[in-house]
């Protein structure tokens, strides 16, 4: 029903808001853009370049209203993503590349179970890296309203790391949301956290080299811990208070220590953690499931898994990386 109802949303979004005379504002909106990346130092080689071929796609505002984090329920949401099908590829993988990624494991202390589970949710271990036109979605987005400031930002990076060679414009093809190579890095994370760990004087996230090293690299300066959970499934009393249960991404409130909450967990057991760990409560399908249960399914949080957050803010998208983190795991 939900998937329904943002369907018929997205139809009376257009038919309120017609593509064709969206279309036509997007030219004064270049002229715009281009008087401001010029003020942020973009040179004018590259404007000249890239600003002409800027496309409006109408597909990209689709994709943006109609993702499956807004319809799809926990339990389809990670069955599609982390089935057996998705482990038997990441095996095949690891055996192909073992040599680099025990490297990469050992350098950057990131399990290569967690890699792994990235790259095959993010591409499909490389086989699916998107065909849109990176800098057209990066525009679209930035002119449409919903996150305009966001993907403005995005698209101005995108332009220095154009101008600084980092980065050919050529290869910018990836996702309708602007990400790009194996891991669907966005600029800002290519300029932050990419680097050039096969030593060839190009930063390529489509190369294996590069893209295991740059992906390690970001998770090692969020702070990922090799010794702390991701989440425990839990089954909620539902003495507890609604207040303390997050269904939002957004910001994860409520973090108190596990001594608080255990009372209200009805299968408690000691592998949670100790009575001093810091933890949330999440129940994800509240937004998203019509006449959901408030109470299930429900999970408690740890740091680690916030740290997914900041990869991808989807409460479901770091639920299937942790899941099909532990199925690596219990083949590796």
């Amino acid at each position: 029903m939900k998937k329904i109802k943002y369907k018929i949303l997205f139809l009376l979004y257009f038919s309120l808001f017609p593509l064709a005379s969206y279309a036509e504002t997007f030219d004064q909106w270049k002229i715009n853009f281009t008087s401001y990346a010029m003020k942020q130092g973009i040179s004018d080689d590259t404007l000249s370049l890239i600003i002409k071929n800027l496309k409006f796609l109408p597909k990209v505002i689709e994709y943006d209203r109609y993702q499956p984090e807004f319809y799809e329920d926990t339990f389809t949401y990670i069955g599609k993503r982390a089935n057996n099908k998705k482990v038997s590829f990441g095996l095949l993988t690891y055996k192909k590349n073992i040599d680099l990624i025990d490297q990469v494991e050992k350098k950057f202390n990131v399990e290569k179970e967690l890699l792994l589970s990235l790259m095959g949710i993010e591409t499909n271990f490389g086989k699916y890296l998107g065909k849109m036109d990176i800098l057209s979605s990066l525009a679209t987005l930035s002119y449409d309203k919903r996150r305009s400031e966001f993907f403005t930002k995005e698209l101005i990076i995108a332009l220095k790391l154009i101008d600084e060679k980092k980065i050919n414009a050529e290869d910018l093809y990836g996702s309708w949301a602007g990400a790009f190579g194996n891991f669907q890095f966005m600029p800002s994370t290519i300029l932050n956290n990419a680097i050039d760990y096969n030593n060839d004087n190009q930063i390529d996230l489509k190369s294996t080299e590069d893209s295991f090293a740059s992906a390690a690299n970001y998770l090692s300066k969020m702070g990922w811990n090799t010794k702390d959970k991701c989440f425990s499934k839990i089954e909620l009393d539902e003495k507890i208070p609604i207040k303390y249960l997050n269904y939002s991404a957004r910001k994860i409130r409520y973090k108190k220590k596990l001594s608080f909450y255990k009372k209200y967990i009805k299968n408690f057991t000691t592998e949670m953690g100790n009575d001093s760990q810091i933890v949330a409560i999440i129940t994800p399908d509240k937004e998203i499931v019509d006449n959901a249960n408030l109470y299930s399914p429900a999970y408690l949080i740890y740091d680690n898994y916030e740290i997914i957050l900041k990869w991808n803010r989807s409460l479901r998208f770091a639920l299937a990386v942790c899941t099909l983190k532990e199925k690596f795991k219990n083949e590796l």
